[in-house]
């Protein structure tokens, strides 16, 4: 469980990331590289307890390991939807963006690094008559 944690809207700055279904409100501030996530449960909880796999982390902590700011935010982020790989993008998104508001001559190593680029991958929806997006039902003649 995480404590309590107050955003100052004159320091913090804030980044929209989504992926899939997931969306991640993300604010950071200056700190001491600390992650706490708010579920759509609205259950508060630290970094390393809501994303179990190092993957995740070092997935979200991308951002800052590219600028070289790794351990100088705190982190904040509520998420909701998808899955928990899909939010952790969704965050490293938000991190993204929040970072270039913080510091735009950031943008350069942001954007060599494919952080500023959404992926607008999504489920294909499943189609009437078939099995789901693509696969068809079996056909037999008899």
């Amino acid at each position: 469980m995480a404590e309590i944690v107050k955003i100052d809207p004159k320091v913090a700055k804030y980044g929209t990331g989504r992926r899939k279904e997931a969306v991640a409100r993300v604010w950071i501030f200056p700190g001491s590289g600390k992650l706490y996530i708010k579920s759509s449960s609205g259950k508060e909880w630290e970094g390393k307890d809501y994303f179990e796999r190092d993957i995740l982390i070092q997935k979200i902590n991308m951002p800052f390991v590219v600028t070289e700011t790794l351990g100088k935010f705190d982190v904040y982020a509520t998420v909701k939807g998808s899955g928990k790989p899909a939010q952790a993008e969704a965050v490293m998104y938000g991190i993204a963006k929040a970072l270039l508001q913080y510091n735009p001559e950031l943008r350069p190593s942001l954007k060599s690094a494919g952080l500023l680029t959404r992926d607008a991958r999504v489920k294909e929806r499943k189609k009437y008559a078939q099995m789901g997006a693509r696969a068809k039902y079996r056909w037999s003649k008899r």
